[in-house]
């Protein structure tokens, strides 16, 4: 019994482009994003906890105001600069 199994060209195509298209699929997703934990996880909330929040959080990436939205190196989305999680750390 012997399989002499072919490629037809069409197949040949089809497998060059999916290889080639596959580095592309992968870069579309931002590493960064990726590895950023959800806001429920961290149990964020947009109302500061004490003298905590984030606009005094290392983790915390300003906006262009001191009131707009930022963003954080943990947790995904906009974050408050009056609101506080569990990845609070304070700078300074």
């Amino acid at each position: 019994m012997k399989n002499d199994q072919k490629f037809s060209r069409r197949d040949v195509i089809r497998i060059a482009v999916l290889a080639a298209a596959a580095p592309l699929g992968i870069a579309a997703v931002d590493p960064a994003q990726a590895a950023k934990a959800t806001k429920a996880q961290m149990q964020y909330r947009d109302k500061p906890k004490g003298d905590q929040k984030c606009s005094n959080c290392l983790q915390f990436v300003p906006g262009k105001t001191a009131k707009a939205k930022g963003t954080c190196k943990v947790v995904a989305g906009d974050i408050s600069p009056d609101g506080w999680c569990l990845a609070y750390v304070h700078k300074g």
